[in-house]
């Protein structure tokens, strides 16, 4: 066995019982919930059974978790920098673990727009959550005053839009595949009452 498995080894071993442990279980209620003896999942998680892959699914299963998130190993890229869209006042993070994820960090100064008919639907799901000031979401016939600290999550099928209240505010959004794809098709063109990216 190389370094690199055996280094592997111990990890998954120890985050087995870190997850068992986290779930306020005792070997033998892991044991049950898996299926297996309590005897043989006390040698797995001291390295005294080989781990075999039907186990390690068992395992994974009984603890609510995947087997990739089980044997998923650290990685150097652990911080990454943002994109940064000076046009906009936002800069965009992706989430490495769901790519289909967008994080966006946005200084609004604008108020929502008037009119209706600028409001955007398109599917998907947004969250945010306001760093400063104060922000105001339009969200179908519906007006919301959103708070420093507070946030906000939502369908977008409803028509929305959001802006500043009151002087500038910072905005922190996480968007989901499908809403970040319909920000993208508003981008070009729109002005600076859009919603955020």
């Amino acid at each position: 066995m190389t370094q690199d498995a055996g280094e592997l080894d111990s990890l998954v071993r120890k985050r087995i019982r870190a997850l068992r442990v986290a779930q306020g279980w005792s070997l033998e209620e892991l044991a049950t919930r898996a299926r297996v003896s309590q005897s043989t999942l006390s040698r797995i998680e001291n390295g005294q059974r080989r781990l075999a892959l039907d186990q390690l699914v068992t395992l994974a299963r009984a603890l609510d978790t995947s087997l990739d998130q089980l044997v998923e190993t650290a990685t150097d890229d652990v911080v990454s920098s943002p994109m940064i869209d000076a046009a906009h006042s936002l800069m965009r993070w992706s989430v490495k673990a769901d790519p289909g994820m967008t994080v966006v960090r946005r200084r609004m100064t604008q108020p929502p727009p008037d009119n209706p008919a600028r409001m955007r639907a398109h599917p998907g799901r947004e969250w945010l959550v306001v760093l400063s000031g104060t922000a105001t979401l339009l969200l179908g016939n519906r007006r919301f005053r959103v708070e420093t600290n507070q946030a906000a999550e939502f369908p977008t099928m409803l028509p929305h839009a959001i802006g500043a209240e009151g002087g500038p505010c910072e905005i922190l959004g996480i968007f989901d595949r499908d809403a970040r794809r319909g920000h993208q098709r508003d981008e070009e063109g729109s002005g600076p009452n859009r919603p955020p990216e």
